[in-house]
């Protein structure tokens, strides 16, 4: 059967056999919690579909994403460093399905092979390269080009062209008020890039997205690439 994750689809047959054994179906149900922060991280889950948010905590209980993390990716990216926690929640934002490894036995295998430790190790640096992207894109655009680089990774990583999505979420995974979230949608839709209505989001036109976002989107994906090989299909 063909792996749907595409970390665990370009491992070595040698390395894949070290964590088939133990991987169980994993379902990802909207706001499941998979790591919270500061305590120790339990299983690393390969998502098939939907997508997981890792997500800084701030005073106040304010929130602010950092990654995302689809069938392009894994979690438990800190075991991969050689800690067991993070300061960072990560959580379910799209549904889906994929599998899951205890830490245990997760970090067996990564030290009984070298090989398996370098690829893992190349899926956290793309991963970082996404966040030091998304701190970019925080820092020097509008909320109208972030939502757009939002729209475009969020868009890599699920099947179609429609997501299941509140305002009230991309407030959060945006780091600004709902009210900037539906001025912003308003936008581009006005622009004819998207359909919004209540709880999706539909993707009309990618190129207009992408000019827009400009450099804050294709820097990390490109990276992405070359430690990894993985390209979205939306870009073929």
């Amino acid at each position: 059967m063909a792996l749907r994750n595409q970390v665990l689809a370009r491992l070595s047959e040698t390395d894949l056999a070290l964590l088939q054994p133990h991987l169980k179906p994993y379902e990802l149900t909207f706001r499941r919690s998979i790591e919270k922060p500061g305590k120790p991280i339990e299983y690393a889950v390969f998502p098939d579909e939907g997508i997981v948010s890792v997500v800084a905590n701030g005073m106040k209980g304010a929130e602010v994403e950092v990654g995302i993390i689809g069938y392009d990716s894994m979690t438990a990216q800190s075991i991969v460093m050689g800690t067991d926690r993070s300061p960072n929640s990560t959580y379910v934002q799209l549904v889906g399905r994929g599998q899951c490894i205890k830490v245990d036995a997760f970090r067996k295998a990564i030290d009984s092979s070298g090989t398996l430790h370098k690829s893992l190790l190349a899926v956290v640096q793309s991963f970082m390269t996404q966040a030091s992207s998304t701190a970019f894109a925080n820092g020097r655009s509008t909320i109208e080009v972030r939502l757009a680089r939002w729209l475009l990774m969020a868009h890599d990583r699920v099947a179609g062209d429609a997501m299941f999505i509140t305002h009230e979420f991309l407030s959060v995974m945006l780091g600004v008020r709902r009210a900037g979230v539906t001025m912003a949608l308003n936008d581009l839709e006005s622009r004819k890039c998207i359909i919004a209505k209540r709880g999706i989001i539909a993707v009309m036109d990618r190129k207009a997205l992408e000019t827009l976002a400009g450099r804050t989107y294709g820097v990390a994906e490109a990276e992405q690439e070359r430690l990894t090989g993985w390209k979205s299909a939306k870009k073929l």
